[in-house]
């Protein structure tokens, strides 16, 4: 963790490079500092993965409102100063790439950010080492 989960309505497709868009909020949790300095998120953790919703309505239904939601879910143990920095960071970064779009079209942009309560929480790949975390 942190997974951040993209939905989108499949016409931003035509707008905008989502693929851009996952590297971008990739970048931004990576550069992320708490009050130390430390990383907030481990480099091998970082998830950006982005969906088109694949029947969706959105507003009156004319076809010309767009939508796109973000959910980004990290471990417990950040401080809610920590959450507040990432919810925004993300949500500047966002607001900046879509930016071109929003001056084109109407588009819905929700950023949520949930802090995890697993009851079972398995880590077995081999991409953590890659970054020095086991």
């Amino acid at each position: 963790m942190p997974h951040l989960v993209i939905l989108y309505t499949p016409e931003l497709e035509a707008d905008t490079d989502l693929s851009v868009l996952c590297r971008t909020l990739a970048d931004t949790m990576r550069g992320l500092r708490d009050d130390t300095g430390a990383p907030v998120f481990p480099t091998g953790g970082i998830r950006v993965l982005a969906y088109p919703a694949a029947h969706s309505a959105v507003a009156d239904g004319s076809g010309e409102h767009a939508f796109c939601w973000f959910n980004l879910r990290m471990a417990r143990g950040r401080s809610a100063t920590v959450q507040q920095a990432a919810g925004n960071a993300l949500a500047e970064a966002a607001r900046a790439h879509f930016a071109p779009v929003l001056a084109r079209r109407p588009v819905g942009l929700t950023l949520q950010v949930d802090e995890g309560h697993e009851v079972f929480d398995a880590k077995f790949g081999n991409l953590h080492p890659l970054f020095g975390k086991p």
